[in-house]
């Protein structure tokens, strides 16, 4: 009996999804078995920053896309400069950046307030041994994966997302 009920649940839970959310669903379950089970490797997109490219292009990117996209920086957490600060020790670089358009903040935490753990979007940029990474959250999996979105706020969240895709691809290549 128990299998029976989580059957039905499933069924509907697809039912009340996105087009295209089981294939989302595979890439997500792709990523986390290729991870060794690392749920946010498989939750996330990652860039590797273009060699050359510095902390300072990286920004400036992000500021342009923000500016012609209409979003708002709303903070950043400069986590290596916190850590050097406490410890006196030199650290590699490590900051998020934090961007949201209010409006599409306020219809999405209207349509799932569970939507108000994500937000704002964030970015960040980490230093690793063979140079600076940007990750984000994979809002393909928030979009499609979840519940069939009303059409306004579906357009205005797929404009979000272009807008976090367009930061992390423009500035893994240093153009802003």
């Amino acid at each position: 009996m128990p299998l029976l009920l989580s059957a039905c649940g499933t069924w509907r839970a697809i039912g009340n999804s996105e087009e295209g959310s089981g294939a989302e669903a595979m890439r997500v379950w792709d990523r986390w078995v290729a991870s060794g089970g690392d749920i946010a490797a498989a939750t996330t997109w990652e860039r590797k920053v273009k060699d050359g490219v510095t902390i300072e292009e990286v920004e400036q990117a992000f500021a342009s896309v923000a500016a012609e996209d209409n979003i708002k920086a709303v903070g950043e957490f400069p986590l290596s400069r916190e850590l050097e600060a406490r410890t006196g020790k030199p650290e590699r670089f490590l900051k998020v950046y934090s961007y949201c358009s209010p409006a599409t903040a306020r219809e999405m935490v209207d349509f799932s307030p569970h939507m108000a753990a994500y937000l704002p979007c964030r970015i960040t940029v980490l230093e690793k041994e063979d140079g600076l990474w940007i990750y984000s959250l994979n809002m393909d999996m928030l979009i499609k994966m979840g519940r069939k979105l009303p059409p306004a706020l579906k357009k205005s969240a797929l404009q979000v997302r272009e807008t976090v895709w367009k930061m992390m691809e423009r500035g893994a290549n240093g153009e802003f």
